[in-house]
């Protein structure tokens, strides 16, 4: 059908339809029973319409090809290499190895697989030239896409410490980017900041100054930085928060002449998991999902739904695999590239959070830039702020996690299952700085329930 039915009724202006639900409102005050305002400190409509809307350049995302990813930590190597290909034989496109050792034979690893055609991820727990090199030059020779998710900065705002030293550190960065031309080797965890309690436009303004401190350090960067990006339960504010952080690392590369896009790997969060009635995890990891892929992620790494207290494990894994697999072949969620174009609240929110991000990054970069407010400890501060009003709604219940601080089932019992230990560690040791913190909303209400709990089974 050709027609347009909609041609037959006369437009509605978005004044008419306030006026109209002030009618339905039966006297009651328009913002203060419809308006909210988020934690960032946008006011959230009831109504988004076409003549209160500025067009907005489209976002240029590709759903239709983010990948399903799947992280496998490498003690063994022979280990690894099987389980990797049993993980891409079952419908993972992508692989995520996390490495701790500099004697890892890397080479042997990435031979392993059987399909050169897929990406592959090596998250290094160390900083180590050679090391690098060598994986430059594996991917020249066997044309594969690698990316090396190498991060000094994040390891000081994660550890307290540099891998070596500042000065090291940051020599290595500029050596390996202009030595390494045939891999990434630069990556931003910005989901650091998601974990550790940051608002939405915290997160999206520490990640483009951590980007910015590499611009700076190496200014001939020929390959897309990776950025790391938690992805939270406020499904509409996560899509624009990913279009947002894509938006301006545009315009910031552009200064810098830097012309490939960044490359966005989303995860959900951990803050918002819990150890009670577990299988809610997999609800709030699904929502998660949807938002990174509608946002614009590259590729995706669910997270397993008893990730925070087992050990990795096959069924876990292959749960969080197929809810990705779901989503994309059954959901279709890689049939239109861009789907939150032309949405009228997504778009609003997306330059309102902008807007923010970009003045708190100008603030940053005033001050004496990333580098500089983390070893103040201002950048620590607004985050333990933030994380900190974010506890109390929590704690108050206005903060809902189903299973824990609303309609918690009693008779669920924990305290033998736990093969990890769930809690924020403390260490004390000496540091450059004050690390910044990952913990999750339900811990201090987890620990006395564990507490309270007959062990005499275990």
């Amino acid at each position: 059908m050709s027609d347009n039915l909609f041609n037959d009724f006369e437009p509605v202006s978005s004044k008419q339809w306030k006026q109209q639900i002030q009618v339905d409102l039966k006297g009651a005050d328009y913002n203060e029973t419809l308006i909210w305002e988020s934690p960032e400190g946008i006011k959230v409509k009831p109504l988004y319409h076409y003549d209160e809307y500025e067009a907005a350049a489209p976002a240029g995302t590709t759903a239709s090809h983010f990948n399903i990813c799947q992280e496998i930590y490498v003690q063994d190597v022979q280990k690894s290499i099987t389980r990797a290909n049993d993980t891409l034989n079952r419908g993972a496109e992508s692989i995520t190895f996390i490495i701790d050792k500099p004697d890892t034979d890397v080479e042997i690893l990435l031979n392993g697989i059987v399909s050169n055609n897929i990406p592959v991820y090596l998250n290094l727990g160390f900083l180590e030239i050679d090391f690098v090199k060598r994986i430059d030059t594996f991917a020249k020779n066997n044309h594969t896409t690698i990316y090396v998710l190498l991060d000094p900065i994040g390891q000081l705002a994660d550890d307290g410490n540099w891998f070596h030293n500042m000065e090291k550190d940051l020599d290595a960065v500029s050596t390996l980017s202009l030595s390494c031309t045939n891999i990434s080797i630069l990556s931003v965890n910005s989901s650091l900041y998601q974990n550790a309690g940051a608002n939405i436009v915290q997160q999206i303004a520490y990640t483009l100054a951590h980007v910015n401190e590499y611009f700076n350090t190496a200014p001939t960067i020929s390959k897309p930085i990776t950025l790391q990006v938690a992805v939270g339960a406020n499904y509409f504010f996560e899509i624009a928060k990913l279009r947002a952080i894509r938006k301006l690392y545009r315009v910031i590369a552009e200064e810098y002449g830097h012309n490939p896009e960044c490359h966005i790997i989303a995860t959900p969060t951990k803050r918002n998991k819990t150890l009670y009635d577990y299988n809610v995890n997999m609800l709030r990891t699904t929502t998660e999902c949807m938002s990174a892929i509608l946002g614009g992620a590259d590729a995706v790494i669910n997270m397993a739904y008893d990730a925070i207290y087992h050990k990795s494990n096959e069924f876990g894994d292959r749960i969080a695999r197929n809810q990705l697999l779901v989503l994309k072949h059954e959901s279709y969620f890689d049939k239109v590239d861009n789907p939150a174009d032309g949405s009228y609240y997504i778009e609003e929110l997306t330059k309102q959070l902008s807007d923010k991000a970009l003045t708190l990054f100008k603030d940053i970069e005033a001050s004496g830039g990333f580098l500089h407010q983390l070893k103040d400890g201002t950048i620590q501060r607004k985050i333990e702020e933030s994380a900190a009003k974010e506890q109390e709604l929590f704690n108050e219940g206005k903060e809902v996690l189903l299973g824990t601080n609303k309609y918690p089932n009693t008779d669920d019992k924990m305290s033998c299952e736990l093969e990890l230990y769930p809690f924020v560690k403390t260490e004390p040791r000496k540091t450059l700085i004050k690390p910044i913190i990952e913990k999750r909303l339900a811990e201090q209400m987890e620990r006395e329930r564990l507490n309270g709990e007959d062990t005499t089974c275990c």
